[in-house]
């Protein structure tokens, strides 16, 4: 008997997004699954529920998903939803777990298998999963787009017979795919462009597209890289020669968009208001890292604040979602990616092999437990678990530890 997977719509009011496409839809159904869309889940990213049936999906209601072997989301489901799926059921989403113990707790309640897309380990055989680059990559293009819109003036020089209009200074704070894909997004559009990151191999990637590398290269600079290729935090010491450096050039910047993000932490405060207060009326300052309280001081959650010396900064919210027609479709080829991966392709039903490096990178919570160990100690003190209330000074100190492996392979989302 063919088993079931449901596509919900999402309950966020400020999510557009949803977890398959029409072409997702046809290539699980060859899987041998019965997909079900929820009616209008689609509606935000311009699929229409046609579309979906059109490659074999059956249009449902919310109800189904206590049907749903699989539920494919975009964001972690409330307890609410939660109540309507079937125990054992599999549930993939970018499950956003860091400080959010409670919810995850309320996952584990459930009996569901919940997977978190964004731990997806930067392996080979994991790149075409990788929700964070794909969702991130996007939010770049995007941050660019909405500078260009509030900056209302030309970003390319152009030389008229009227005159000449210069070209746009951009600064980019942080590269990773979203700084990389943003760098490369105000080149096409004709901006001079520089761009700063704490990790030395960024310098190399910023040339390579056009741009002018900007930090403070001492030597803890040169070390500033992880084994595996990700930023770490900087010392008290070097942020403060790093935000001098920046302090002057942020001055005579257009437009400056920041995308810095430490997993599991608050994001680093990169601009401060005595930079935006020094910067030209008319300028824009882009927070990618809004949602997890913002690189600039000032920056509000979903608005675009004015400053009194007339600086725009711009906080919307979502960024990948503001673009989800496109998101949708990258996010879609993610999930089934890695779905494909949990099924037995001759049975053709679900087989998640628990020893796969890909499930246990992501599993978060299996058979009534938060079993991924960044977050098992939470979940045990929480509960008042015996073996957390025996050993005190154990627990937190492994959760500590294993906390290093998740924030490792998020990092990139900073995106």
């Amino acid at each position: 008997m063919a088993q079931t997977i449901f596509v919900p719509k999402e309950v966020d009011p400020n999510e557009p997004r949803v977890a398959a496409s029409p072409e997702t839809v046809k290539r699980l159904a060859g899987l041998g699954f019965d997909v079900v869309v929820e009616a209008g889940a689609g509606l935000g990213s311009r699929i229409v529920d046609a579309d979906f049936e059109a490659t074999g999906a059956k249009i449902g209601k919310a109800a189904d998903a206590a049907k749903a072997d699989v539920v494919l989301k975009v964001r972690r489901p409330t307890e609410a939803e939660l109540k309507g799926y079937k125990k054992g059921a599999a549930v993939i989403a970018i499950m956003d777990p860091y400080g959010n113990d409670a919810a995850v707790a309320a996952l584990a309640r459930t009996g569901v298998t919940a997977f978190a897309m964004e731990f997806m380990p930067r392996i080979t055989r994991a790149q075409v999963m990788d929700v964070l680059s794909s969702q991130a990559n996007l939010a770049g293009y995007q941050a660019v787009i909405d500078a260009a819109a509030e900056y209302d003036r030309a970003l390319p020089m152009m030389m008229t017979a009227a005159g000449t209009v210069p070209a746009a200074k951009v600064f980019i704070m942080g590269v990773g795919v979203a700084g990389l894909q943003a760098i490369a997004t105000a080149r096409r559009l004709g901006a001079i462009v520089t761009a700063t990151d704490v990790r030395p191999a960024a310098k190399e990637q910023v040339a390579s597209l056009g741009a002018k590398f900007l930090a403070v290269e001492d030597e803890e600079f040169k070390a500033a890289e992880t084994a595996g290729g990700y930023a770490k935090e900087m010392s008290k010491e070097y942020q403060a020669k790093q935000a001098a450096l920046t302090a002057e050039h942020i001055a005579k910047q257009d437009i400056v968009i920041t995308t810095a993000l430490i997993p599991g932490r608050p994001a680093p405060k990169l601009v401060s208001k005595e930079m935006v207060a020094s910067m030209k009326p008319g300028s824009v300052l882009v927070d990618l890292a809004v949602e997890r309280g913002g690189n600039v001081e000032g920056a509000v959650p979903g608005q675009v604040v004015t400053t009194e010396n007339g600086v725009k900064i711009v906080g919307h919210l979502n960024v990948p979602g503001r673009v989800a027609a496109s998101a949708s479709l990258l996010y879609a080829k993610n999930l089934f990616a890695f779905l494909e991966t949990l099924v037995d392709k001759e049975t053709k039903q679900l087989a998640i092999n628990r020893d796969d490096e890909l499930v246990k990178a992501t599993m978060l919570t299996d058979a009534g437990q938060v079993v991924h160990p960044a977050f098992a100690a939470a979940a045990q003190a929480a509960a008042g678990a015996p073996e957390a209330a025996e050993k005190p000074a154990a627990k937190p100190a492994a959760r500590k530890t294993a906390a290093k492996k998740p924030a490792a392979k998020t990092s990139k989302g900073d995106a």
